[in-house]
């Protein structure tokens, strides 16, 4: 074998520039075992030392031997007995706590036998490659059931990656489920050391995506409330692909396995790009960012070599940092995007590093203090700093500017200032409408127009039509409401657009926008769907408003307000959101300056500040200091979806990001930047029912829209980012020369193969069954935003019911076959149990049937049947049928509906929580705490020290695992009891 000695080695390659798969397509069926052979092969042919480990004994056993190899220390049984108990293994940590070990603090002051003390490292940051891989697999545990891994990467003997493996044809979305349920059974058993993963990887052979242990968590935090039909955005549909340089597609497991997990890659992405929040939220980088990072710090290293210092060819904060002979490093934002979540952020990786957004003075001093090495300011401050201190010694230090939305916030004279007072710098932006000359003004310096001549050459790119293909965006679905009707024999421009402005402002045509935006309100904004954010159950997403001026944004919250509705309308502008966007569409920057308002719009912010006021309890006005705390309040009960609608000019239309944000009202022209920049507002990925971003507009921007796709994205870029016509849902489209079945055409096999009553011959008509129902519900979800969807439904009401109930009677009964025979699941069914809950039959709806076949004297047997499959059209109705009959049976003439129910409700839930504590033999006052908890919470929590708690004591040997079998026993009683009284 020949040997090739390394002369040169990139340290900076996490993402390869260009993949090329070398595998040549396999012909033959390949077993789910086979598939599992392979990739260890590929592991090994990685680096990774293969293990057969099956016990938690052997895994801790390569634990202490890894542990002593990395740090070069032979444990004593003391001392190991230290490090494992103490540290490793403390049965009382939560995932978080050992998150923040392997993220944080990773390295352990070991007291030795002999008394001496040693820094013990459990990962080696500083020089990656002394970390060890091994690769085990079919390890065997037994919690509340026994499971068996498919493939786990220990690192240093810490098993910090598992691999789900499917076979070929199987739904990718079956693993991510699976290790759901390693973790509500297996993961905390033993040892507990299966808690420390920090990666997951599912595959399919053919797709394979990689995703955090946030995401995990905290969908198994979602199922755990799954009867308040909670949501959040750590979900399926926040696993990641990953790509090469060129954001072309790795998904095949071969080709991730010799990628993704190579050795450099795997221990790149687990030591430099993970980023654990304040909220103790591990997020893992898409490989774009980590792209963007890489050639960043690789441009800095070449420029620095080649003496290219102060020059735009100079041109990750954190990393950055860390070079050599970096003296500092400078984030510039503009100050709106401070907000406090923000501010906490910069603040954790380096203490103070945001401070000096708040005043030039902080910023002059952590300029001039050596120990400052990472600066987070605004644009306004790093302006104002470079003016009042010529001569300043940070200009003359090796620096690095960072600068985020950088097509607004560097040309002119602000660019000329940097570059002229920093001596030796390294330039670098961040945008996502980048300027080219096809889009640049017609004005200004002429060595200024693009972003280019301002930052230097490009780095790297990420469109937004890459963002869509890998699912990290959501695409848009856009109508065009024609509210202006103008003469044909208009020839001049400048008249004809006086005239737009002139008929888009009347009063008469504000009035039907209004009515337009009201009476379709909760169908643009999906008010169906029920969803839970920090605790809160909310119905629906909100919206934005985006209107010409001031002028007209006061007259439509004037309409909004007369019109009595039960939304919570806000209204923000400022003096310099009343200019007009320049000449490449870039919006004005936002200025918390309302000095130069008139005294009318003055007078009239004040006046809407002082309605928000009493809304909130709040108490804002337009003076400097408290007009930005409102916009900083304002933003937040947008992302907490406390307000339903805000009017704004300019405002929250660039760099704003709320999930729960799905609809822009549009009533003002947009183009390029402006255009693609508040469109991006609506498209922040949720959970798997909000699926576009809504956009209605009532001015005609379907050119501009083109124009701007074709600049930002590329000229096919429509087909990508918008969705398809109605037509093509309802009836069917072409894709790639294939014809997809649109709603009609499924309705249309519905009926035809599965009429009703449905009786199903054999278990392949049920498979076909769910896979149509299912398909009809995702396109039913789409076809519900589109107005002309409203009565072309096919189905009638009760018939989508029986249709509803049938599916879930399936899902119920797959599901307890999965969860008696984890050995034989049917892999290939996928529920779409996500999109049945948003059609919402709710408690309300149950209660006022009760009372109208109270009122008949209980003699109308038809209102019963009505309630019977309203229920079991609701999958969560379904866990509150038991108690609903039981009322229902209570029924006499004197009962009064809406008081008994909540009489009876209270004491049922009383004696039903009594008979689980006696059956199940808990602890009477710590189980109450932990039940009042769960419903205060709006989910049962089955990790951490509050439900062991309420489990009395065993032996101490517990040779059985009686306490383990206690707890999923007392876990699953009071899971079902939950979800049976939880919302009423």
């Amino acid at each position: 074998m020949t040997c090739y000695k390394n002369i040169a080695e990139n340290p900076n390659s996490t993402v390869v520039a260009e993949y090329i798969s070398t595998e040549v397509g396999a012909q033959k069926y390949q077993s789910e075992n086979e598939l599992e052979v392979e990739f260890i092969r590929i592991l090994q042919s990685n680096g990774y030392e293969y293990l057969t480990i099956r016990s938690n004994d052997d895994l801790v056993m390569n634990l202490r031997n890894q542990m002593s190899r990395l740090n070069n220390v032979n444990f004593s049984d003391t001392e190991w007995n230290q490090i494992f108990n103490h540290y490793l293994a403390n049965k009382n940590d939560t995932i978080e706590e050992k998150t923040t070990r392997v993220q944080e603090d990773y390295i352990y002051n070991l007291k030795r036998d002999d008394g001496s003390t040693k820094n013990i490292r459990i990962l080696d940051k500083d020089n990656i490659h002394n970390n060890s891989l091994q690769v085990i697999n079919q390890y065997e545990t037994e919690g509340a059931r026994k499971n068996r891994y498919d493939v786990t990467v220990l690192v240093n003997g810490l098993p910090l990656i598992h691999i789900e493996l499917k076979r070929r044809g199987v739904a990718i979305r079956e693993a991510f489920k699976q290790i759901n349920r390693y973790q509500r059974d297996s993961f905390w058993a033993e040892s507990w050391l299966f808690e420390y993963v920090q990666l997951f990887v599912i595959s399919n052979g053919t797709h394979t995506k990689y995703y955090s242990n946030t995401t995990r968590n905290a969908h198994l935090k979602e199922q755990a409330g799954k009867s308040s039909g909670k949501k959040t955005s750590n979900s399926f549909e926040f696993t990641s692909w990953w790509t090469d340089g060129k954001n072309k597609r790795i998904s095949d497991l071969v080709d991730f396995g010799k990628t993704f997990l190579s050795k450099h890659s795997v221990l790149s992405v687990l030591t430099r790009y993970c980023v654990f929040t304040t909220d103790k939220l591990l997020l893992v980088m898409r490989p774009y960012q980590i792209a963007a990072a890489e050639r960043i710090l690789n441009k800095i290293a070449l420029a620095t070599n080649h003496k290219q210092l102060g020059t735009i060819d100079a041109g990750g904060v954190q990393l950055a940092s860390r070079l050599d002979k970096i003296d500092k490093v400078i984030f510039v934002v503009d100050r709106k995007d401070l907000d406090d979540q923000t501010m906490k952020e910069y603040d954790k990786f380096k203490k103070g590093a945001a401070n000096s957004n708040t005043s030039t003075a902080i910023l002059a001093k952590q300029l001039g203090d050596a120990n400052s090495k990472i600066i987070i300011t605004t644009i306004q401050k790093l302006s104002k700093f470079i003016v009042g201190n010529k001569g300043h010694r940070v200009f003359n230090g090796h620096i690095v500017l960072i600068f985020d939305e950088c097509h607004r916030s560097q040309f002119g004279e602000m660019h000329s200032q940097i570059t002229k007072a920093f001596n030796k710098y390294h330039i670098f932006g961040f945008t996502g409408t980048p300027i080219f000359a096809a889009n640049s003004s017609s004005g200004g310096n002429p060595y200024l127009k693009t972003t280019e001549q301002a930052f230097g050459q490009k780095l790297h790119t990420y469109t937004i039509v890459d963002a869509i293909n890998d699912e990290n965006v959501l695409p848009f679905r856009i109508d065009y409401i024609n509210t202006l009707k103008m003469k044909d024999d208009i020839k001049d421009k400048k008249v004809l657009a006086i005239d737009i402005e002139a008929a888009a402002n009347s009063p008469e045509r504000i009035k039907q926008v209004t009515e337009y935006i009201l009476e379709h309100f909760d169908q643009k904004t999906k008010r169906n769907e029920r969803y839970t954010i920090k605790g809160k159950r909310l119905y629906g997403f909100n919206s934005i408003f985006a209107v010409s001026s001031i002028e007209v944004a006061k007259k439509y919250y004037e309409e909004f307000k007369s019109r009595n509705t039960e939304l919570k309308i806000g209204i923000i502008y400022s003096f310099g959101a009343n200019e007009t966007e320049s000449d490449e569409g870039i919006l004005p920057d936002e200025d918390f300056d309302t000095t130069g308002l008139d005294k009318s719009s003055h007078d009239f912010l004040d006046n809407a500040i002082t309605d928000y006021n009493k809304n909130f309890g709040t108490s804002f006005d337009t003076s400097s200091q408290k007009f930005e705390n409102y916009y900083k309040a304002l933003s937040d009960r947008i992302k907490n979806r406390e307000i339903d609608l805000v009017i704004v000019v300019n405002m929250f239309l660039t760099g704003f990001d709320a999930t729960t944000l799905n609809t822009l009202w549009i009533d003002k022209n947009l183009r390029h930047h402006g255009l693609l920049q508040a469109f991006s507002r609506t498209n922040r990925i949720l959970n798997s029912v909000k699926i576009f971003g809504n956009i209605v507009c009532f001015r005609d921007l379907e050119q501009a829209t083109n124009d701007a796709l074709s600049i930002f994205g590329n000229k096919e870029a429509s087909g990508i980012v918008l969705l398809k016509s109605y037509n093509d849902y309802y009836n069917g489209w072409k894709k790639d020369g294939t014809h997809q079945r649109g709603y009609i055409e499924l309705i249309s096999e519905l009926q035809e193969r599965f009429p009703l009553p449905i009786f199903f011959e054999g278990e392949q008509a049920e498979k076909d069954f769910i896979k149509l129902w299912g398909a009809i519900l995702r396109l039913r979800n789409i076809l519900l935003s589109f107005d002309e969807f409203k009565g072309n439904e096919i189905l009638n009401e009760r018939d989508f019911q029986d249709y509803q109930s049938v599916y879930l009677d399936l899902y119920e009964k797959i599901r307890k076959r999965r969860e008696a025979d984890k050995e034989n699941i049917n892999d290939d069914i996928v529920f779409e149990i996500e999109l049945v809950k948003q059609v919402t039959i709710n408690i309300d709806f149950i209660l006022q049937m009760v009372a109208k076949y109270h009122k008949s004297l209980m003699k109308d047997k038809e209102i019963l049947i009505t309630i019977e499959k309203a229920m079991n059209s609701s999958i969560e109705l379904r866990s509150k049928k038991e108690l609903i009959e039981g009322f229902i049976n209570t029924l006499n003439a004197n009962t009064d509906v809406d008081k008994d129910w909540c009489i009876f409700t209270d004491e049922s839930k009383a004696e039903e929580l009594e008979r689980i504590i006696t059956e199940e033999n808990l602890k009477p006052k710590e189980t109450r705490r932990f039940i009042a908890n769960a419903f205060r919470d709006g989910e049962l929590k089955s990790n951490g020290t509050a439900f062991a708690n309420i489990i009395p004591p065993v032996l101490m040997f517990d040779k059985d695992k009686s306490r383990a079998k206690k707890k999923s026993n007392a876990l699953e009683k009071l899971q079902k009891f939950f979800e049976k009284f939880f919302g009423l």
